[in-house]
C-alpha cells in the first residue's frame, strides 16, 4: 500500500494505491462523507485475488485540497491520477454518494474505463419517481441557485444542514462510532455488529471530515443538482447493486438508472440495505475485473 500525493493545477489530491500492484486495476469512489481509507478492506481483498484498489480523496475531504466540486471535476481528477500511476485502464466502483462520480469519470473518459460499479447510488434527483419528493425546503432553495451560482448552493447546502453537520463533527473522533448505530442499525445490522467494519467506518469517516463539513455540501451541488454529464455516453457495462432495505437510497434509484444506462445489470439484494460492499467486496471486485 502505497500513500501518495497528484497535483492537479495548484490542487493536491491525495491517493491511497493499495491492493495487488501488479492487479487488474480499480479505482473506488468513496461516500458522502467518506475517503480514500474507506476501501481498505477491498485493498486487503484485492492482495490475496490480484486486484489493485485505488482510492483517492475528492475535493475537500481527507488530505485533498477543497475546489468547487463536479462531477466532471472529478472525472479529470481521476483521469490525473491514472496518468500518474500510469494505469491506461480501469473498472470504476462507486459507493453511495461516489456512485454518480464513477459513472461520470465513464461517460468523461470513455475507453479509459471497462467496467462501472455503483453500490446504493444515487440517481439524477430531478428524475428518479419521488426522489425530489424526499427533499426539504432547504434542499430546493439550494437546488434553485444550480446550475449559475454552484457557490452558493453549496453554501445552502451547508447552513441548512448546520444542526446535522455540527452532529457529524462532534461524534468525529468518537471511536465507539454512535453514528453507525444511528444509520445503519435497523437496516445493516450484521455489518453493524461486525467490529472490523465498525472500525473502517470509523476510519473513513473520521479522515473525511478532517477539513470540516463542505465536501460534503460539494458533493450535495454535484449528485442532488444537475450532473452535467449524459447517461447515454457510458459505453462499458455498468453493475448495479441494491439492498431491498436500504434506507438512504431507495433500490428505485438503481431501477432509474437501470433503464436509463446502455448496458446495465441490477442487482437487488434481499435483506440488505446501504452497507453492501462490507459484505460483498470480493464478489464486486469479482465482476469488475472480468474481461469485457
Amino acid at each position: 500500500m502505497t500513500d501518495l500525493e497528484v497535483h492537479v493545477g495548484d490542487r493536491v489530491l491525495s491517493v491511497r494505491d493499495g491492493g495487488d500492484p501488479r492487479g487488474v486495476p480499480v479505482v473506488h469512489f468513496h461516500g458522502t462523507p467518506g475517503s480514500r481509507l474507506e476501501a481498505e478492506r477491498a485493498g486487503e481483498i484485492g492482495r490475496r485475488i490480484g486486484v489493485r484498489v485505488i482510492g483517492f480523496d475528492r475535493p475537500g475531504y481527507g488530505g485533498s485540497d477543497a475546489a468547487p466540486t463536479s462531477l466532471r471535476l472529478v472525472a479529470r481528477d481521476v483521469e490525473a491520477i491514472a496518468d500518474r500511476l500510469e494505469v491506461e485502464r480501469f473498472a470504476a466502483l462507486g459507493w453511495s454518494g461516489g456512485g454518480p462520480f464513477a459513472l461520470a469519470t465513464a461517460a468523461v473518459l470513455g475507453d479509459r474505463v471497462t467496467r462501472v460499479g455503483v453500490s446504493g447510488g444515487p440517481g439524477r434527483v430531478a428524475d428518479v419517481p419521488g426522489a425530489r419528493d424526499a427533499l426539504d425546503a432547504n434542499d430546493l432553495r439550494a437546488l434553485s441557485y444550480l446550475p449559475d451560482e454552484p457557490g452558493r448552493a453549496a453554501e445552502q447546502f451547508r447552513a441548512g444542514n448546520a444542526e446535522l453537520l455540527d452532529a457529524m463533527m462532534s461524534v468525529r473522533d468518537d471511536a465507539s462510532a454512535p453514528w453507525i448505530d444511528w444509520q445503519w442499525g435497523a437496516s445493516d445490522p450484521e455489518v453493524v455488529a461486525d467490529a472490523g467494519a465498525r472500525q473502517a467506518l470509523f476510519a473513513s469517516f473520521r479522515e473525511a471530515l478532517r477539513q470540516g463539513p463542505m465536501g460534503i455540501a460539494w458533493d450535495n451541488v454535484a449528485f442532488v443538482g444537475p450532473w452535467g454529464i449524459r447517461l447515454e455516453d457510458i459505453t462499458c457495462p455498468v453493475h448495479l447493486w441494491y439492498g431491498d432495505r436500504d434506507a438512504m437510497v431507495a433500490p428505485a434509484h438503481g431501477e432509474w438508472l437501470a433503464r436509463h444506462l446502455p448496458h446495465a445489470e441490477l442487482v437487488r439484494h434481499p435483506g440488505e440495505g446501504h452497507l453492501l460492499p462490507w459484505r460483498h467486496w470480493e464478489q464486486m471486485l469479482g465482476v469488475l475485473v472480468r474481461p469485457v
